[in-house]
């Protein structure tokens, strides 16, 4: 469970604060249900309620410090995600991001960044499934490693390249 203060990532909702642990009565059940009382980071004045015991939403803890330091230095390894017909590439984006892992969104970002300069490379536009899935996968990165490094979200982006050209570096 998680306590009350502590920052969590909460499916596509992204990182919020939990409020609250209330009991509430939840329709058509025949007693009460503890209930987080959840505050989204990146929407102010929003208040979410799930149960404690939420099944259908993926929730998990945000990173720490050191584990954010760890997947920064890991970057230039992870992998691009496969894409093996083009029919299926929205369903792997999509599956990409429930998974609420930072891994998998590095490797979406990965995937539409290079699509994206081949297609423009190409003359052709960037597709706007792509254009919104890379956006998800940056939002929902981008906006954990902000609250992890105690840095504006505006600034991850280069945060994170500027780590990568420095560790790329030091392997030389």
């Amino acid at each position: 469970m998680f306590e009350i203060g502590e920052y969590i990532i909460y499916g596509n909702t992204g990182v919020c604060k939990v409020g609250e642990v209330t009991k509430m009565a939840a329709p058509g059940t025949d007693g009460d249900r503890l209930y987080y009382a959840l505050e989204p980071v990146y929407d102010k004045g929003c208040r979410l309620f799930t149960p404690v015991d939420n099944q259908k939403v993926k929730m998990r803890p945000i990173l720490t410090k050191e584990e954010a330091d760890a997947l920064i230095k890991q970057i230039q390894e992870i992998d691009t995600l496969r894409v093996g017909d083009e029919k299926n590439r929205e369903q792997i984006y999509k599956d990409a991001i429930r998974t609420c892992s930072c891994v998998e969104w590095v490797r979406m970002i990965k995937t539409l960044y290079i699509r994206k300069e081949t297609r423009l490379a190409a003359g052709k536009k960037v597709t706007s499934s792509d254009a919104k899935y890379l956006h998800l996968a940056e939002e929902s990165l981008y906006g954990e490693l902000s609250v992890v490094m105690g840095i504006p979200k505006e600034e991850v982006e280069a945060y994170i390249s500027s780590r990568v050209k420095e560790s790329g570096e030091k392997k030389k």
